[in-house]
């Protein structure tokens, strides 16, 4: 996976990592009884992917709580949304005080989702002066994957954090039957999101609304043909789309990832370059993460040998080996 002019620049979805990370360790504690499992788990996929892509960019970017644009256009935008532990909450500013040691910048905005600014910065590397330059989106959100164009890729996590997969135009068309990235938002607009409460067009499914996207290109060509008087749609599903208009175009509104939030980029700033690896050593050990200090980018890693003494479940250093 290495790129060999390394030229990759990983932009880092970290509220989804953080989440997925949560859910998939179990409850580890450090030395002061504090939860920091989503801090572990980010830290071992930052790893391996510094490892795996050999990036010559990094950013990290993550949302901020205040309500956003999509909130205050559609009041019930994610409100099924469980509301996360706050042991979870707790550990976002610890994973970007462990970012900002290894000088990984950082983009947030009040009034945009962290997906708003990981569209912004691959849109500003999507050009010309920065042809060399591919995009790796590191993600655990399919959302990302109306990004993908021939500069632009994403790392989608799955099985918790333990496996990815790249997603390019291909992979895109296999998984959705023939349809691009350029679709998605109007597959989005349709069959809705209920993990994000986007209504879309009632009664309208994925497989459906792939048919009408690969027909009419989009969501407004859709609706020119189902508000003919003679249209080729099927009556029960014109229907469908009649009465869900409104919501249909309010969906593709919530689901398009802006690529222009108002923010400084300077892609200079964003280089991987050399950190101070006695302050990351001292942070992984404050954290009571000794398993990690081998992975620190740049650091051979050795061999674990077993332990002669079992250590009870509550001690970070044997838990982590469960994972």
């Amino acid at each position: 996976m290495k790129n060999q002019e390394n030229q990759n620049f990983l932009i880092i979805d970290s509220n989804s990592i953080i989440h997925r990370a949560f859910h998939a360790l179990p409850p580890l504690t450090n030395k002061k009884g504090e939860i920091v499992n989503a801090v572990y788990g980010f830290l071992l996929m930052f790893f391996r992917v510094i490892k795996d892509f050999n990036p010559k960019y990094i950013a990290a970017c993550f949302d901020l709580p205040e309500p956003t644009f999509r909130k205050k256009a559609f009041a019930e935008y994610k409100a099924t949304r469980i509301k996360a532990p706050d042991e979870l909450y707790a550990q976002i500013p610890e994973v970007k005080k462990i970012l900002k040691a290894f000088n990984v910048p950082i983009f947030e905005k009040s009034g945009y989702e962290g997906d708003d600014l990981i569209g912004t910065l691959s849109e500003s590397v999507n050009n010309q002066k920065f042809q060399n330059i591919k995009n790796i989106i590191i993600s655990g959100d399919l959302d990302n994957l109306q990004l993908v164009n021939h500069q632009t890729s994403v790392y989608f996590l799955f099985r918790g954090i333990k496996q990815g997969i790249i997603y390019n135009e291909q992979e895109i068309q296999k998984k959705y039957d023939g349809l691009g990235s350029k679709d998605i938002v109007a597959l989005k607009a349709l069959k809705g999101d209920s993990s994000d409460n986007i209504p879309g067009v009632k009664g309208i499914g994925e497989k459906t609304a792939i048919q009408l996207v690969k027909k009419y290109k989009n969501l407004k060509k859709i609706y020119e043909e189902a508000e003919k008087q003679e249209s080729e749609i099927k009556d029960s599903l014109r229907q469908k789309l009649l009465e869900n208009k409104d919501n249909a175009f309010l969906s593709q509104e919530l689901s398009e990832i802006k690529k222009d939030v108002p923010i400084k980029i300077n892609i200079t700033e964003c280089s991987w370059q050399d950190f101070d690896k006695e302050k990351a050593r001292e942070i992984l050990e404050d954290f009571g993460f000794k398993s990690l200090l081998n992975k620190l980018p740049g650091e051979k890693e050795s061999p674990v040998l077993p332990k002669k003494k079992k250590i009870p479940k509550q001690n970070i250093s044997e838990n982590l080996k469960l994972w």
